[in-house]
């Protein structure tokens, strides 16, 4: 019936245009129209925006001036402290000329300075700048040249591992007492809410990052929609487990400080292992937790294997990457679907972080989709053709986002911005001018939801990590024994999905796979580096000359691996080769092999540990393989352990002292 009505008004607009072309014909009903743009998009709402996020956090001190406001290991602040901390570092940079949009670099590990450092930059005016210290160098001299920051904070132990810069720096420990001389007391203000809060870098196609710029109205009005659904509270509870890179540490940081919660700032190493990351879930009382679905799967395997549940979560919101509702089964069986509530969030650095809003529940186990929901108060969502006109319902298009989430653009790509940001045709009130094109393939469900169906462009996501392909491609282009090159995401095991590189030479002696891994291990974050890669002497290709990416082959269990298979010499390493072989999906594994170079990322690694501390009965530090990477190498480790008789035990996590001092 439906698509009786669309054959219905493209022959009536024929007859009425019959000199338009086809595709600027109108193939919606009125009906149909009206719904998709109008009552499934009515979602004009006005929040107030006049102030910035750190003033909504002294609004907050205000009230509870002694609730801890940042938990870090044995360590806290109130929100007072944390509060004067901020001031005394704001009054400092504002001494170094720090103001409205001026951007401040920030290059820390996980402490509460990083929290005292972020909000210093704002209450100085400034917009900050997170650097992961864990990149390589490279990308973060291509940062810091790239936003010319004039000033950089950061820590001692950090300052022969930055890159050549022109910036002043200010270590937050060593400088510690100059910072204290400043003022505690709250500082004249010099931003308004549409000046720039922070600039977040996310992967580029022409092999470079790209920094959003993202203002402070944007990030307080994305909690404002929200608080009628999520009702954040002082009682809360929260983690920063994301990197204060990644945008999701935007949500988790001001989702917390903004309410009177308590933001728990998680340790890198608890991270990246499930079982110590559980354990302070139930000793913090966590209420709050956002995770992307693959590391979420990865709790939910540690739960079942700590066989304890102290949880008193209230809400896991997800975001990152696609939903694979089946992967939520093991959890709803344990705790239903009611408290915690479970949340499917689709989002987008350049629209602040979520776009849609999606309660789950144990119907949803029945659906293969993955159901993104509808679009969040003030934020509109069209799904359109390459003609910019609305599909119908069920009918596949490209997300375009509007509304007040859609941020400035990108920070010196004014052609970019203008290709990514465009006009928008349905606007229908001030503040909706603009719509952001995200690449992304969704369509309209009958009753007004979203289905995500994945990316349009080579632009794809792996356990939380946005990567675009033609990064990596661009950048084994630059090595000079490559000719030619295609990434692709394989998924041949359903839910592993793996960065496969095919390269094919432009030497007669081709470069080995150790040598480009090593040549991208000095330019990408580990996430990005490919865990096989392939050479071909050529690269297959379709019938009108395109690259064949579905007769690209499948790479073989050791493709990449230089060592020759070594068998196993003692039990030891016998079973280390047969847990590896289970966890990296291969048929055999040599003692030399690296496990990184046969597929392995920090995942798999936590799987791997998780099984070592089953089968062998010790505990084995995650470090130790990244250390030893090899069975040869793990194997003596695992028998000293052995020796020493360990106990079989996750890591305890030590009580804090009572304040964070001087």
């Amino acid at each position: 019936e439906r698509m009786t009505g669309h054959f219905l008004t493209l022959l009536s607009s024929i007859v009425a245009n019959p000199l338009e072309q086809i595709s600027q014909l109108p193939l919606l009903t009125e009906v149909e129209r009206q719904q998709l743009l109008i009552e499934w998009n009515h979602t004009q709402v006005n929040y107030p925006v006049d102030q910035c996020i750190h003033q909504l956090f002294e609004s907050q001190v205000e009230r509870t001036p002694d609730a801890v406001a940042v938990v870090f290991e044995e360590q806290q602040l109130t929100y007072d402290e944390l509060n004067c901390r901020a001031n005394q570092l704001a009054h400092y940079l504002q001494s170094l000329g720090v103001g409205a949009d001026v951007l401040v670099g920030i290059c820390v590990e996980r402490s509460w300075e990083m929290i005292v450092g972020l909000l210093g930059i704002l209450k100085a005016g400034g917009a900050y700048v997170p650097l992961d210290p864990d990149y390589p160098t490279e990308r973060l001299s291509f940062i810091l040249t790239d936003t010319q920051v004039k000033v950089l904070l950061t820590q001692q132990q950090l300052v022969n591992k930055l890159p050549a810069h022109t910036a002043q720096l200010v270590c937050l420990d060593t400088e510690l007492e100059k910072i204290t001389q400043n003022s505690n007391s709250n500082p004249v203000n010099t931003a308004t809410s549409l000046n720039l809060a922070y600039v977040i870098y996310t992967s580029g196609s022409t092999g470079q990052p790209k920094g959003v710029l993202v203002n402070h109205h944007h990030v307080t009005r994305l909690f404002a929609a929200t608080n009628s659904w999520y009702k954040f509270n002082s009682q809360d509870v929260w983690t920063m487990f994301h990197s204060y890179a990644f945008d999701f540490s935007v949500w988790e940081i001001w989702g917390a400080l903004l309410y009177g919660g308590r933001l728990v700032v998680v340790p890198y190493l608890l991270t990246r292992s499930p079982e110590s990351f559980y354990k302070l879930l139930s000793q913090e009382q966590v209420t709050i937790l956002n995770q992307t679905p693959s590391a979420f799967r990865q709790l939910i395997q540690a739960e079942q294997s700590i066989g304890m549940s102290n949880l008193n979560l209230r809400l896991v919101i997800f975001g990152g990457e696609a939903l694979e509702l089946e992967s939520l089964q093991p959890w709803f069986e344990h705790h239903g679907d009611q408290k915690p509530q479970l949340v499917n969030m689709y989002g987008i650095t350049e629209t602040t972080v979520h776009v849609t809003y999606r309660p789950l529940s144990l119907d949803d186990l029945n659906r293969t989709a993955s159901v993104i929901g509808r679009p969040i108060p003030d934020l509109q969502v069209y799904v359109l053709d390459q003609h910019l006109q609305p599909v119908p319902i069920g009918v596949p298009g490209e997300m375009y986002v509007g509304g007040e989430g859609v941020t400035r653009g990108y920070l010196h790509r004014d052609e970019l911005t203008g290709q990514r940001f465009i006009s928008n045709p349905f606007q229908r009130s001030k503040g909706g001018e603009r719509l952001y094109r995200t690449g992304d393939l969704a369509r309209y469900l009958p009753n007004g939801e979203l289905e995500y169906l994945g990316r349009i462009d080579q632009q794809v996501k792996i356990r939380g990590f946005r990567i675009e392909l033609g990064e990596i491609e661009g950048l084994l282009a630059q090595h000079p024994a490559v000719w030619e090159s295609v990434v692709v995401v394989r998924e041949d095991e359903p839910g592993d999905k793996r960065l496969v590189a095919y390269v094919v030479s432009q030497v007669a002696q081709a470069p080995t796979t150790a040598e480009l891994r090593s040549f991208l291990k000095e330019k990408l974050p580990d996430y990005m580096i490919p865990n096989a890669i392939v050479i071909l002497e050529s690269l297959p290709l379709t019938s009108n000359g395109k690259i064949d990416r579905r007769s690209l082959p499948i790479p073989e269990s050791r493709a990449g691996i230089e060592e020759s298979l070594v068998a196993p010499r003692t039990p030891v390493e016998e079973k280390l080769a047969q847990i590896w072989a289970k966890v990296l999906r291969v048929e055999q594994v040599g003692i030399h092999d690296n496990f990184f170079e046969l597929g392995g990322h920090s995942l798999l690694a936590t799987q791997l540990v998780s099984r070592i501390r089953t089968s062998f009965k010790v505990e084995l530090p995650l470090r130790s393989l990244f250390a030893a990477p090899t069975v040869a190498e793990l194997a003596p480790s695992i028998q000293q352990l052995q020796q020493q008789n360990i106990e079989l035990k996750v890591p305890p996590i030590l009580p804090r002292k009572k304040n964070a001092k001087s």
